[in-house]
């Protein structure tokens, strides 16, 4: 096992790492902007290192800074987490060329799948079902229109190099094709620097079902089942759920033996996600490949009872996988609520400031993955993702039970965020009923009415009120000042009611 860790991240998945570490017996070393010298997960780590300025693109996507720092603190290895760095090809190959392990794939691995059209050509090879579409990259205007005629509208343009839902737009007729596909070659350009894009069908009301992944350097390469991940706003996911309730064992095992079948045509190892669409005659085609921790990892680390991250460093430490495919049998249910610093009634709009007051929900079967606390300044620079709240029950409708009850407790004040979205969509009978899909949100969520929440008003009333009552048990000396016996408290106290009983 390794000594000494870096983590080339921040935020919860920071922690979570962490923690995976402390009980491993390796020594944790963070790495921080100047926006999080006082965060949590450089509070937690072992050792911590300022690695620049708060912009990303000066801190922790400097490849060449976080592997300078890694040779100089004398890390073992690199733990890129998710987001910014974890699947960057270069990063991985620079941690190889330097002598570090990188906890991931190789970069041979993650070059090969970041590619969409490539991953395609993968499952192909592996007879593992596509969605109709192309597996080359548009060469013209003229080129998108006869593949999107032979397919069939609707029809999704997508950056081959794209990810994070970015570089994705569906058409649904001939006219918007030219101005669909300039927008999304230049939002590809931009966010990936290749513009590259390609055409396949688009799937009406598709599910998202992924499968977890891990594969050693010895060859052997389990699934430990599926996550549901219909729950999407902007093609992002919010709620993430196993086992799926559409789920049968003859399913569950065409699908998990197609992921390994994939990962090991690319000679994957490490911890990987392969990513499926499923319609609605429950026929499922290979979306694209994770090359990373994916952020909802813990709803299968409740289900199977198995610490990923910590497997991901057995397996880059060069050891086989501990289990075999018959050991895994998950159990329960498990649910995660992704908590965003944003308004969900204001377009979802990020929020930024302080985080004056915080309270956790606790209790049986509740997990949560946080990098905030009490006083912590949420910034600008970087994902809105706060926390993580994950519960565990015996079945579904006890895991919907308790996540009620986690989020009637989840207290965040100074800041919006998605809590109260996440009430809404534990609430509806259709999310109760399994009848979901990707466009769930934007069907059902628009016409939704914001909680009701004390008025201004009405707090100043009841506040105004218990100070009244609190004046009224003083003891009053005479001459010393203050009301005269049996005088104006509960006379002022029945004038405050007043307003309020017109109210009804």
């Amino acid at each position: 096992m390794f000594k000494r860790v870096l983590i080339a991240n921040r935020g919860e998945i920071a922690v979570r790492i962490i923690r995976a570490l402390k009980e491993a017996g390796v020594v944790s070393i963070a790495v921080y902007s100047d926006a999080d010298r006082e965060s949590r997960h450089v509070r937690f780590a072992d050792e911590a290192y300022r690695i620049g300025p708060p912009p990303s693109e000066e801190s922790y996507l400097k490849i060449d800074a976080i592997v300078s720092l890694a040779r100089k603190v004398r890390a073992d290895a690199v733990h890129p987490g998710y987001g910014f760095l974890a699947e960057n090809e270069d990063f991985a190959a620079e941690c190889e060329a330097k002598g570090i392990a990188f906890i991931g794939p190789s970069s041979d691995a993650i070059r090969t799948m970041g590619n969409k059209l490539v991953a395609r050509r993968a499952a192909v090879e592996v007879k593992a079902p596509i969605i109709p579409g192309a597996t080359t990259p548009a060469k013209s205007l003229a080129d998108v229109k006869k593949r999107s005629q032979e397919i069939g509208y609707p029809i999704m343009l997508k950056a081959a190099a794209g990810g994070g839902g970015k570089g994705m737009r569906v058409v649904n007729e001939e006219g918007e094709l030219e101005s669909a596909l300039r927008l999304t070659k230049g939002e590809a350009r931009a966010a990936f620097g290749n513009d590259e894009v390609y055409v396949e069908k688009y799937i009406t009301r598709p599910r998202h079902i992924e499968f977890q992944i891990l594969a050693d350097t010895h060859g052997n390469c389990v699934y430990l089942g599926e996550r549901e991940c219909s729950i999407q706003r902007r093609h992002q996911k919010v709620i993430e759920e196993t086992p799926s309730v559409i789920m049968t064992p003859e399913l569950r095992s065409e699908m998990g033996l197609a992921a390994v079948r994939i990962a090991k045509q690319v000679g994957y190892t490490n911890a990987g996600t392969v990513e499926f669409i499923v319609d609605e005659k429950r026929d499922f085609y290979f979306l694209e490949m994770n090359t990373r921790l994916q952020v909802e990892h813990p709803v299968t680390e409740l289900v199977t009872g198995m610490d990923i991250v910590r497997e991901q460093l057995r397996i880059a430490s060069g050891k086989r996988l501990g289990i075999r495919q018959e050991d895994v049998r998950p159990r329960g249910h498990a649910i995660e609520c992704r908590i965003y610093a944003e308004d969900p009634y204001n377009n979802f709009l990020p929020s930024a400031g302080r985080i004056m007051r915080l309270r956790v929900p606790e209790g049986p079967g509740i997990r949560n993955d946080t990098g905030i606390f009490e006083g912590w300044d949420v910034s600008v620079y970087y994902d809105p993702l706060l926390a993580k709240l994950i519960v565990w029950g015996r079945d579904r409708k006890e895991a919907i039970e308790r996540a009620q009850r986690a989020l009637s407790e989840y207290l965040i004040e100074g800041i919006a965020t998605t809590i109260p979205f996440h009430k809404w969509i534990m609430r509806q009978p259709a999310f109760h009923r399994g009848e979901i899909d990707a466009t769930f949100i934007d069907r059902e969520f628009s016409s939704a009415v914001p909680e009701q929440r004390p008025g201004f008003q009405e707090a100043a009333l009841i506040a105004a009120a218990l100070d009244v009552f609190q004046a009224s048990k003083r003891v009053f000396i005479p001459g010393a000042g203050g009301p005269e016996a049996g005088s104006g408290a509960w006379r002022l106290h029945g004038r405050l009611r007043e307003p309020v009983e017109r109210r009804g």
